[in-house]
């Protein structure tokens, strides 16, 4: 009984012990000296996506690894880097899915078509519905 008390002990407390304790990196939570700069790196960091929340950009994102993203990207800015080279490194590293914005591409016909074919069929059932019926 013991052992399987520990076992559902050790299970449950996993998750908590998920996050590192170690401290964030410099530049996860403070801004670039440079005003500019610091304009492009937020620019760029709300068109990520945070890989551990993945329904949040990596600005508004808690993530220990979204802190990390957003250290890495004002890194590179600072370093003279452009927004589209930073995020073409990330998609190369991530995927097209860390970008809000995917590429249209035949893999990303159907997340594109999506919107249209649902709005068409919208119309479509709507159109049955307020048809006035002859007498």
């Amino acid at each position: 009984m013991r052992t399987l008390l520990l076992a559902a002990a050790l299970l449950l407390a996993g998750p908590a012990q998920a996050d590192s304790l170690l401290p964030p990196a410099e530049y996860s939570y403070t801004q670039l000296p440079d005003p500019k700069q610091e304009a492009e790196a937020v620019a760029l960091m709300e068109t990520l996506r945070c890989l551990v929340c993945q329904g949040q950009s990596i600005a508004d994102s808690d993530a220990e690894m979204a802190g990390d993203m957003r250290a890495m990207v004002r890194q590179r800015i600072a370093a003279g880097e452009k927004p589209e080279q930073i995020r073409a490194w990330l998609i190369e590293r991530y995927g097209n899915w860390v970008s809000y914005d995917p590429p249209l591409e035949p893999i990303t016909w159907p997340l594109w078509a999506a919107p249209i074919l649902l709005i068409l069929a919208g119309l479509f059932l709507a159109r049955g519905r307020f048809r006035r019926k002859k007498s």
